[in-house]
């Protein structure tokens, strides 16, 4: 009897013909998650096995598995023999002590000499009389044995499926720049694209010593909590604080906000270049501040020229964020009392709706180019 941890994966049953491939590249992701534990991985008909691990690890290869895109369930259990006695004492092993109960059986292997009910029924009796504190109940069980008889002549017994992170394997769809700022949107946005298969890169800006360095390690620790879903990470970061200096000493301060976003999309577009990543990526939700406005975001969108800018929490409202920063495991992080960049040079009343025409008129005030260059030579790379 060997203890295994069965893996069921999402929508790449949907793939067709491009199957293989996105099948490889998650089964490559998974081996990166287990790093540094002793398993082995084999697919099995449709799902994955992880085997030859030591006992000790079994909560910690969960755990790590349940963050992988791709993988919508897993279980842990038993790989037996196919052979009555030995499913028996796999089922056995994964029962409850007490409550009711039912059987649940796919039979895989139709060579097998028992069909599926018959199955259920045997193993159900027995633990029955075997354990008086068990009675069945196949309505409203309070949890169910599961028998998978396959074709190879092993057989699968679990009890619980865990739910996991869905979506599809990072790396399927292309790469992308996350603009990582240390609130709660930001982290929620990333997690929403590396769920559709896009590999993420970060961004950060700082204005230290405007902000402090706690306001950093936040950041490092939310890439962090990302690297888990996204099979590694890399974090850059850039200094704006000359770029604000030089807005708060020249320009209306009204648009401090707009002004700095317009600089940021810049940066991030330089840097996607550099790196290869084919979109920008951000945290903002319509509405839900001064600069995310829809003339805000044109404002801000019509500095970037050469790739698209994605915003998937658009039509989200805060609380519907939260509750995804929380499932995610960012919530406690990104509400730490640390102020971000934007912060600094706030005014008391930013402008909502600023027309194109009056921003770039306040631009012009700029050296935009010489600005840039000093920021983007600030750039230090950190990988997670």
């Amino acid at each position: 009897m060997e203890h295994v941890v069965i893996i069921r994966y999402a929508e790449i049953h949907l793939k067709g013909k491009n199957r293989g491939y996105f099948e490889r590249v998650f089964a490559a992701n998974m081996e990166k998650s287990l790093k540094g534990i002793r398993h082995e991985i084999r697919r099995r008909s449709g799902r994955y096995l992880v085997e030859n691990f030591a006992e000790g690890d079994v909560n910690k290869i969960v755990k790590k598995l349940s963050k992988v895109f791709g993988v919508h369930s897993l279980s842990v259990g038993y790989k037996v023999n196919s052979d009555m006695d030995e499913i028996y004492h796999a089922a056995e092993a994964v029962s409850d002590k007490f409550g009711a109960f039912k059987v649940e059986t796919h039979r895989a292997d139709k060579t097998f000499y028992l069909k599926s009910p018959e199955i259920s029924a045997q193993i159900g009796g027995r633990l029955l009389d075997s354990n008086k504190n068990l009675r069945v109940d196949v309505h409203e069980p309070d949890f169910v044995i599961n028998i998978d008889v396959r074709e190879d002549g092993t057989a699968l017994v679990f009890n619980k499926f865990i739910k996991c992170a869905d979506g599809m394997p990072v790396g399927t769809a292309g790469r992308g720049l996350l603009l990582l700022s240390g609130g709660i949107d930001s982290p929620v946005a990333g997690h929403m694209i590396a769920k559709r298969g896009m590999k993420i890169d970060c961004l950060h800006f700082h204005s230290y010593p405007y902000t402090n360095m706690q306001a950093r390690q936040k950041v490092i620790d939310l890439a962090k909590i990302l690297s888990e879903y996204n099979c590694g990470i890399k974090l850059s970061i850039i200094s704006v604080k000359e770029i604000q200096e030089e807005i708060h000493k020249n320009c209306n301060g009204a648009y401090m906000v707009t002004l700095l976003r317009r600089f940021m999309m810049r940066l991030a577009e330089r840097l996607a270049k550099k790196d290869g990543d084919q979109c920008i990526i951000t945290g903002e939700s319509l509405g839900q501040v001064a600069s995310q406005t829809i003339e805000g975001m044109t404002s801000s969108n019509s500095v970037v020229g050469s790739m698209p800018v994605l915003r998937p929490l658009c039509g989200f409202d805060k609380n519907e964020i939260i509750e995804r920063s929380r499932s995610m495991d960012a919530y406690d992080v990104s509400i730490r009392p640390y102020e971000d960049c934007c912060t600094v040079f706030l005014p008391d009343y930013p402008i909502i709706k600023p027309k194109i025409e009056d921003v770039l008129a306040e631009e012009a005030k700029l050296d935009v180019r010489t600005l840039l260059d000093n920021a983007f030579a600030t750039l230090e790379v950190e990988e997670y």
